[in-house]
């Protein structure tokens, strides 16, 4: 069962695939935020809520790129998803990340200096933490003036939905908000963003929606479908499901899945850039 200090996802095996996978399906969203932030090379990036370092690689990549001399500073609570991280840029030989096993919600504890960043970017982890405000001002700390902070989260996430719509899947999308809510995160966190980066000290210069829908066969649908053999069990262990509605949920998405005539409206992903004043 999920303890309250793990990551509401997990850290094992299974989610470490999902979210490789889960980057390469939306890696497209992150580099377009990264160039709209003006992401270069030779910057110092912050990767706020790293994971296992998907996006780090890419960025230090970029920033490394013909010499550049910039690097990533990676932060995230899961000490297993850090050594991750640092298995995978070891075997990259990528010699510009440092990583922290640490609480985004108190990066002033970390040994880094005040206005030192060009750049952070955080994805899909604002939305997760019981005090995002603490984060963002953490980060506005440690941006130079003029730097900016990246996001990729979440707003109207419940409004998901199988086409034709399904009683059993909407209790489910339903029960993952609830979950979420219950151990302090908001699934609507990007409706409060601007205001908290305003009282931090930034100013929004970016701030759009990405809606996507996917069909059964196309190479979306493996995102929501990964997603759901993993959380939905979770949901019946901690009881935001019972057993039985978990069942349901799967038979819907199993109807769904050979109906070629269905789609999922997926969750509306913001990309969002604020600058330090």
């Amino acid at each position: 069962m999920t303890t309250p200090t793990e990551y509401v996802l997990g850290t094992d095996e299974a989610e470490y695939q999902r979210l490789g996978l889960q980057h390469r399906l939306w890696s497209d969203l992150a580099h377009q935020t990264w160039m709209h932030a003006k992401l270069a090379p030779g910057m110092r990036v912050l990767d706020v809520g790293s994971g296992p370092g998907h996006a780090t690689v890419d960025l230090a990549q970029i920033v490394g790129a013909s010499s550049g001399g910039g690097g990533v500073v990676a932060v995230d609570e899961s000490k297993p998803f850090i050594e991750r991280l640092r298995e995978g840029a070891r075997s990259r030989t990528l010699t510009n990340i440092e990583a922290h096993v640490h609480d985004v919600q108190r990066l002033d504890a970390l040994p880094l200096q005040p206005d030192s960043f060009d750049l952070a970017y955080s994805r899909w982890v604002l939305c997760f933490v019981p005090d995002p405000a603490a984060v963002v001002r953490g980060v506005a700390r440690l941006l130079k003036r003029g730097g900016r902070f990246c996001v990729n989260d979440y707003f109207n996430y419940e409004s998901m939905t199988l086409a034709p719509k399904d009683p059993a899947f909407s209790k489910g999308i339903a029960a993952v908000g609830r979950s979420w809510r219950e151990r302090g995160g908001d699934p609507d966190l990007v409706g409060i963003l601007p205001r908290l980066c305003a009282e931090a000290g930034m100013r929004v210069t970016r701030l759009e929606v990405h809606q996507r829908l996917t069909r059964p066969g196309e190479t979306m649908w493996a995102w929501p479908d990964s997603f759901w053999k993993n959380f939905i069990p979770r949901l019946a262990q901690t009881g935001h499901l019972t057993a039985r509605e978990a069942d349901e949920f799967f038979d819907a998405w199993r109807r769904v899945t050979s109906d070629p005539n269905s789609f999922m409206l997926l969750p509306p992903v913001f990309e969002f850039v604020a600058e330090k004043t």
